[in-house]
């Protein structure tokens, strides 16, 4: 059985099982029938626009509300410009899968959509770059002479501006409102300096129709703070201008983008090994070498806008602009990025514009007093409540709402020189069923139709054009479970213009193996074809486990494998237990082949690199608000004696492999063989070759192993090496010579398909890989050093 990238120009499963096979977020290429669709929208019996079949298009009406105006849905019979007719006639996303055809009126129907909005935005705004710099625009800003402050409230009746400056009392500082709903004040200067000092606290006071004053977080705010001497105490918006003596000034330039990203996901309050929450510059002294050392060349970054509740995971943001000031200020985070970059690595932010926390007094949702949705950031009723995450939804339709959420974006990347983004929680945003209570079985109906939230769509292609515009190096990453055909093209195929979707399906199949099947019954088929089933030409991050695996519930996949043993066990000074020695065989494997075989990017979770036990348990009341499990043991990797070393050791020549050999960016997937009976997996991948054996007994003497290139080939990488906890079974050493297989240019006739073979010592539980080697004392892992887990030449 052969499987590869080239062979199909849709995905990458081999051609007999692609069309059988379905999983929680890969789709299935089945031919649909032939379909006339009409597409737009119509008005549900709960009053709500919802894209459907065998209606006219839609189209937009230009509403006067917001700081110019605002492009909301509407039922009329007007029509599209002649250019914006015929360039929806471009959708470049269908000639790389004819199986979207019958869905041709969708996609151009989403083109219209955001092709209108983008020429709105451009019309009125002068560009979608321009639109992008709502923050200076909203919020607090400098102008010559005082400090103008505006604010978004079309349901307030009247508003004031309160802090420390005027002892909390607005009475003298009575703002104005516009045609279109923007409250505005100017705070003149005081003897010579600003009325409001620096890094003092604020808040916007507004009463709304039923005559209620209440107080509010100014929503552009850029920095927010909570008195920590009180108990469950009300954030205070704070106004973030330091002296130019006082501000961070970046020394170091972006480094290049990577060929491909290996991403190490870190959470900067629990990366701690003491039971607190760690500082930004903390993290940039202690941490960031550390991912370094390890060499991975990406850091996404979680948990960095202002959520009130620490234990979302940074999930339940309350404000968007502002960074969370549990570990610091908006200085220190600007040391790590900068530190980050000193260390040539990419920066990515883990962005939350799918809902916002349902906060009243510290969030955004504070600014919804009963409006109605086109005068609010959200949509009123059930569809602007998320009943699973409990949260408000976003009004993507909006006007002042793209503003916000596209500006925010624009104010990470050039504020802080973030590299890019990882987007959460994307399916929830793409679908009105939000995929609550939904499993996709990757027929395409499931992705086009009534269901689809265009709105959204059409944001995230503002989104996404906005950000490589601005950045054309930056890295754009959705998660998203569904699979929705186009999310990774670009946008001028009509695609939704991510770089990379999250391969979600992965951990979910290992945690399945790991805690529901015995070792005899893995089936390297069903393993191969988990890792493989992606769309072609839409690129994936891999990974084997995330911060998902790791909360509480849950278990990460080394404490899956050795349990309590983990305590006790772990000591180099005594012999490996049975299953000591199975579980950090298989958390080497399994890491390595996600790796390897799952995406065009890898991702691993703070800590995971090294088999970190236990579970992730933030602060709260079940738990006696302790931080003991909120935080990370590296002095398990650091000690000598302990195995944990071994994993972590194994975590950093994988990254190498990569580093030396590009195979995440080679298009080149091959799996020649999925021996089940053996307990085998072969494949190629750039210009190496793997073997995977799961076997828990058999060792296999000259296992023969099918190859493309025809030549001598050595050891590149074996998990088998006693530095990674191995028996050094496997010589490195030896010189592997091809035999040519069949005739040439007759598949047919080759050994699993391919032309050449050789063959390898294959112990039980182990994995190599093998590369034809380049030039006399060139070492795998660099400088020259002879590693005994490397080849030598």
């Amino acid at each position: 059985m052969i499987s590869s990238l080239a062979f199909n120009p849709l995905i990458s499963s081999s051609l007999n099982i692609a069309t059988t096979h379905s999983s929680r977020n890969k789709q299935n290429l089945v031919k649909q029938k032939p379909v006339e669709l009409t597409l737009g929208y119509q008005q549900n019996p709960n009053g709500y626009k919802v894209f459907s079949f065998g209606l006219k298009g839609s189209i937009y009406e230009k509403v006067s509300s917001g700081f110019k105006s605002i492009a909301v849905m509407t039922d009329d019979k007007s029509t599209m410009s002649s250019s914006v007719e015929e360039d929806s006639e471009n959708i470049g996303i269908l000639h790389a899968d004819s199986s979207l055809e019958p869905y041709k009126d969708h996609f151009k129907y989403r083109l219209k959509r955001y092709l209108h909005q983008k020429k709105l935005i451009e019309e009125h705004e002068g560009s979608l770059e321009e639109f992008a710099k709502g923050y200076l625009k909203f919020g607090f800003n400098r102008e010559e002479d005082g400090t103008l402050y505006r604010e978004w409230a079309p349901a307030a009746q009247e508003a004031q501006i309160i802090g420390d400056f005027n002892g909390w009392d607005g009475s003298n500082h009575h703002m104005k409102k516009d045609q279109f709903g923007v409250w505005s004040i100017k705070i003149p200067d005081s003897g010579g300096n600003p009325a409001i000092p620096h890094n003092s606290r604020v808040k916007f006071r507004f009463k709304h129709s039923d005559g209620v004053w209440v107080d509010r977080i100014p929503a552009w705010i850029k920095y927010a703070t909570v008195d920590p001497a009180r108990f469950a105490a009300p954030y205070d918006g704070v106004y973030w201008d330091p002296p130019h003596s006082e501000r961070y000034q970046f020394k170091y330039p972006r480094p290049p983008k990577p060929k491909a990203p290996r991403i190490y996901e870190a959470h900067v309050g629990m990366s701690s090994s003491e039971p607190r929450i760690n500082s930004y510059r903390e993290f940039a002294d202690d941490i960031l070498p550390r991912i370094r050392e390890n060499n991975y060349n990406t850091v996404q970054l979680m948990a960095v806008m202002e959520h009130s509740y620490y234990a979302s995971f940074g999930y339940h943001v309350t404000n968007f602009f502002a960074v969370s000031s549990r570990s610091g200020t908006p200085e220190d985070l600007k040391y790590l990025i900068d530190k980050a970059h000193s260390l040539g690595l990419h920066v990515l932010m883990d962005v939350v514009h799918s809902h916002a926390s349902n906060n009243v007094t510290d969030g955004l949702n504070g600014f919804d007093v009963g409006q109605r949705s086109q005068e609010s950031y959200f949509h009123i009723g059930d569809r602007g409540y998320h009943k699973l995450w409990d949260s408000r939804l976003f009004n993507y339709a909006n006007w002042e709402v793209l503003r916000f959420l596209l500006s925010n974006l624009r104010w990470w990347l050039e504020e802080y020189k973030f590299d890019g983004f990882r987007f959460d929680g994307v399916t929830s945003m793409l679908y009105h069923h939000h995929g609550i209570n939904m499993a996709f079985t990757g027929n395409y109906k499931e992705y086009f139709s009534e269901e689809t939230d265009v709105d959204a769509v059409v944001y995230l292609m503002l989104a996404n054009c906005l950000v490589h515009g601005i950045l054309p190096d930056s890295t754009v990453i959705a998660e998203d479970v569904s699979g929705m055909p186009g999310l990774g093209r670009p946008v001028s195929e009509v695609g939704i213009g991510f770089d990379y979707r999250l391969a979600m399906a992965i951990p979910d199949k290992w945690i399945d193996y790991v805690k529901n099947k015995k070792d005899n019954e893995w089936s390297m088929k069903e393993i191969s074809l988990n890792l493989t089933n992606r769309r072609y030409t839409e690129k994936c991050v891999a990974y084997a486990e995330s911060h998902d695996q790791s909360i509480v519930g849950d278990k990460t996949i080394a404490f899956l494998l050795m349990d309590e043993e983990m305590y006790s066990s772990m000591s180099c000074l005594t012999d490996a237990s049975p299953t000591i020695e199975r579980g950090i065989a298989l958390h080497k494997m399994i890491h390595f082949i996600t790796m390897t075989l799952g995406g065009e990017g890898y991702l691993n979770f703070m800590g995971n690199e090294f088999g970190h036990p236990e579970w992730i348990d933030f602060p709260r009341e079940g738990n006696g608000w302790s931080y003991e499990k909120c935080r990370r043991q590296w002095n398990l990797a650091d000690t000598d004696h302990l195995r944990y070393k071994f994993m972590n050791a194994f975590d950093k020549a994988m990254n190498l492999l990569d580093d030396r050999f590009s195979f995440l960016a080679s298009t080149k997937q091959i799996v020649s063989s999925t021996n089940n009976e053996d307990k085998v997996i072969v494949f190629e991948r750039g210009d190496l070759v793997f073997v995977f054996n799961f076997h828990p007994e058999n060792t296999y003497e000259g296992y023969k192993v099918g190859c493309d290139l025809p030549g001598k080939y050595r050891v590149a990488l074996d998990s088998d090496a006693r530095e990674f906890g191995g028996h050094g079974r496997v010589g490195h050493d030896a010189d592997h010579f091809t035999s040519p297989e069949g005739i040439p240019g007759v598949p047919e006739t080759n050994f699993n398909n391919r032309p050449n073979s050789f063959k390898i010592l294959s112990p039980p539980r182990t994995c190599v890989s093998g590369r034809k080697p380049r030039r006399k004392q060139e070492c795998q892992f660099g400088s020259g050093r002879r590693d005994r887990c490397c080849s030598r030449y």
